[in-house]
Parts: C-alpha cells; sequence; structure tokens
C-alpha cells in the first residue's frame, strides 16, 4: 500500500511540474485550458509566476514526500489544493456553474483525498 501511494504522488508531483513548465514556457496554451488569458506583459509575469509557483510548489513537495516517504511534506499541496477547491466552490455560489468547471474539481478531489490518504498513512519523519 505504501508503495503505491508513493508511486501516486510520485506521478502528482511529475504532473505538476509539467504544468508548472507548460506555464513558464508555453503560456498561452496552457493559460487556454484554464480558462484564462494573458492580457500584456503583466498578465503573462502574473500567469508563470502565480500558476508556476502553485503547481511547482505542489509538485516538488508531493515528489519529495514520495521519494523520502515522509508525510510532513504533504502538508502545504493539501492546503493549497483545499483552497483552491474552495475557490471553486466560492465561484459556485456567487457566480453559478457550468459544466466545464467539472473535471478540474474532480481533479482537485482527487489530488486532496491522495495528499490526505499521504498525510495520514505515511511516516511523520
Amino acid at each position: 500500500m505504501n508503495l503505491v501511494l508513493r508511486a501516486l504522488l510520485a506521478i502528482a508531483g511529475l504532473l505538476g511540474l509539467l504544468v508548472a513548465l507548460g506555464f513558464w514556457f508555453n503560456t498561452d496554451v496552457l493559460a487556454a485550458r484554464f480558462g484564462v488569458e494573458a492580457q500584456g506583459l503583466l498578465g503573462y509575469s502574473t500567469l508563470r509566476a502565480d500558476f508556476g509557483a502553485l503547481f511547482g510548489a505542489v509538485g516538488v513537495l508531493s515528489l519529495v514526500a514520495a521519494i523520502r516517504n515522509c508525510a510532513r511534506f504533504l502538508t502545504a499541496p493539501l492546503l493549497l489544493i483545499g483552497i483552491g477547491f474552495s475557490g471553486r466552490l466560492l465561484t459556485i455560489a456567487l457566480s453559478g456553474y457550468d459544466a466545464t468547471m467539472l473535471p478540474p474539481m474532480v481533479v482537485e478531489i482527487v489530488l486532496i483525498a491522495l495528499f490526505a490518504a499521504g498525510r495520514k498513512l505515511l511516516p511523520a519523519t
């Protein structure tokens, strides 16, 4: 079980890093897939910095947790994805729901479950 969990965490980490790299080097394509668009240099800077930081941090910390077999590295990714999911729920409450919002919400729920399982099942040290 531990090995499977660590493998899933490593896969999530690698995917997070790939998305971060995509925002850094293929900004327009990734932004379009996420339903956003850069407006000028500030927009590109914001997408690369904010989206790159989010996915990069989640990716690095997930990989470190998997490699070191250590639950404590999953606290930040769990919080980041959890806060992001809360933003989606807030959007539904304030602006309404659209079917295009479901796939990223499913991914976030899966990541929350994965990171929570890692926090519970991996050693704390």
